[in-house]
């Protein structure tokens, strides 16, 4: 058996200069609209040179969608069913939020896929989401039987923070243009608020 040698310093560093490129280019210009010739001299490559790294702009892809979902599935992960209900939903919500500040590309790379019809995401989908969000959806369901929080269905409850978290992310332009403008800075009071209404929907 043959075994793969580790990446060079040179090796390591261009490649993460592609994906890096990638996730730029990605996140604005969708799979469809991206090019190679646009990932090569985002990263400071030739084409032949990022051929030689990854053998198709998929490829690329593919690597940058199986790292964001490990990413991505990290905080709901972290969802502890010993924990106090809210206080671990509310931080959830609030690591969500987080990934939209400081991770848009990230979110729009997702969002496009998914919009897309996850023609690269969809057995990932089904073999590391869905598991993940059923058991902690039983979770979900346990604290609301036991009166712990309001009666709300789980599934739904989590398409929710995804949705009211990832906004911010996904619709940046707008919601800064509608807040005054591109300097505005829509995270404090988007914690705010959003800490509020959560607390309001899930205390029994």
């Amino acid at each position: 058996m043959t075994m793969r040698q580790p990446k060079t310093r040179i090796q390591k560093k261009n490649t993460d200069a592609i994906l890096d490129a990638a996730l730029d280019v990605f996140s604005r210009q969708g799979f469809r609209g991206a090019t190679l010739d646009q990932i090569a001299k985002a990263a400071g490559l030739s084409k032949p040179n990022l051929l030689y790294y990854f053998p198709s702009k998929e490829a690329i892809h593919v690597t940058l969608l199986s790292q964001l979902m490990d990413l991505w599935l990290d905080p709901l992960r972290h969802l502890d069913p010993d924990g106090d209900p809210v206080k671990e939903l509310l931080t959830y919500v609030q690591r969500k939020l987080e990934m939209s500040r400081d991770m848009p590309r990230e979110s729009r790379l997702f969002a496009n896929e998914i919009l897309q019809g996850a023609p690269r995401l969809s057995g990932t989908l089904g073999e590391a989401l869905k598991p993940l969000v059923d058991e902690k959806a039983e979770i979900i369901a346990a604290w609301v039987a036991a009166g712990k929080i309001a009666d709300v269905h789980p599934q739904h409850l989590i398409f929710s923070i995804w949705s009211l978290t990832q906004h911010y992310a996904d619709f940046d332009v707008q919601v800064r243009m509608l807040l005054g403008g591109p300097e505005a800075d829509p995270f404090p009071e988007a914690e705010r608020y959003l800490k509020a209404l959560f607390t309001r929907l899930l205390t029994p």
